[in-house]
């Protein structure tokens, strides 16, 4: 059997966490991400970030393990979810689906974040219905290299005795020596990677629960935040940090990467946000002018909870009939509002400025 090659820390770990660098790094992650909750609850209903954000993490976090789609492909198998589709698309959903479920789960369980939840969303993300590890031989490489850079836990017992204790750590405030809680997101994500409980989706899970606990810890409102974006453009980086505090201890470096890629991407979702709401607000002004009979905050939700949306779709929101919900889409593409499309025998219609600013944030540099 396989030997674990670093041996998982009690925690908190016995280091030294809140370094003057950490220190001087945290005042401006917290500024971006208070700004952030605050402009995000101006959006009037919030399920419009939920479902269009949470889709531009799910992308982002799958390219991180290489299952890369285009986003036309993901808005087209948003609106047609029977259609076919690659396992890259489908990999997608099922990342936004175990967000969501966890979403849930931390509002039916009153803020805890249980490993029973944690498991839950790894059967959405899979399509699975196991749970942590129960057979040896997992091991991590460079493939690169071909090389194994790190042995996890292989006892399953070890497995949920760490797992345990992390579950204790994530919904226990210690009172005597108080973290700062982006500090112990990143002491979590390090911990969960490092005991790397599931057979597969190790790194989509442990992105997910950092979302969750910043949400946990009321530095949002709601799991909005893009944080695999700066992964990706940092993805040597960020694995190669996970592995110095195994190899050499360096905390303080792992911490500086986290809190860092907590300030960009808040940054990154709050420019996201601030443009979703001009945008929603001239859509409203348009509608209300030269469209005021058809015009509704349920129609306004629609056209920017689904950047691409459909007859059945208007039907469904506004309760009405398909002849009029198809009757309103042409009234939105006659007066520039929409962008007519066919697939098949099917129209879909895309508001073309809510689709270029997500996808113009996906393929953005962060330091252009």
């Amino acid at each position: 059997m396989l030997k674990s090659t670093y041996k998982i820390p009690p925690l908190p770990p016995k280091a030294e966490l809140e370094t003057m660098k950490v220190l001087r790094a945290l005042p401006d992650a917290h500024r971006y991400l208070a700004e952030l909750k605050g402009k995000a609850s101006a959006i009037p209903n919030q399920g419009i970030l939920i479902d269009t954000l949470s889709l531009q993490e799910a992308k982002a976090s799958s390219e991180i393990e290489n299952i890369v789609t285009t986003q036309d492909e993901i808005f087209q198998r948003n609106i047609f979810p029977d259609g076919p589709a690659s396992n890259s698309a489908k990999e997608v959903f099922r990342y936004q689906d175990a967000l969501k479920r966890g979403f849930d789960l931390l509002h039916k369980k009153k803020g805890l974040i249980t490993n029973n939840s944690l498991i839950e969303m790894y059967r959405k993300l899979k399509n699975r219905r196991d749970g942590f590890r129960t057979t040896t031989g997992t091991a991590l490489k460079d493939l690169s290299r071909d090389k194994i850079v790190y042995v996890p836990p292989q006892n399953p017992k070890d497995i949920i005795q760490h797992m345990t204790a992390l579950e204790k750590f994530i919904n226990q405030e210690n009172l005597r020596q108080p973290l700062d809680p982006i500090v112990k997101m990143a002491i979590i994500h390090h911990q969960f990677e490092s005991i790397h409980p599931f057979p597969d989706g190790n790194g989509r899970i442990g992105r997910i629960l950092n979302v969750l606990y910043l949400t946990k810890v009321d530095l949002l409102n709601i799991p909005i935040l893009y944080l695999s974006r700066s992964i990706i453009q940092r993805k040597n980086e960020y694995y190669k940090r996970l592995q110095a505090v195994r190899d050499t201890g360096d905390w303080e470096g792992w911490l500086l990467y986290v809190i860092g890629a907590v300030t960009e991407t808040s940054q990154t979702t709050l420019f996201l946000v601030e443009g979703i709401r001009a945008l929603m607000a001239e859509y409203k002004s348009i509608i209300r002018s030269e469209l005021p009979k058809i015009y509704s905050q349920d129609l306004l939700n629609n056209l920017f909870r689904h950047p691409y949306t459909r007859i059945e779709y208007l039907e469904h929101d506004l309760r009405v009939s398909r002849q009029t919900a198809a009757k309103y889409l042409e009234q939105l593409v006659s007066h520039g509002l929409l962008k007519k499309h066919k697939a098949g025998k099917n129209n879909y219609y895309i508001n073309t400025p809510l689709a270029d600013m997500l996808i113009g944030v996906s393929k953005s540099d962060p330091d252009e």
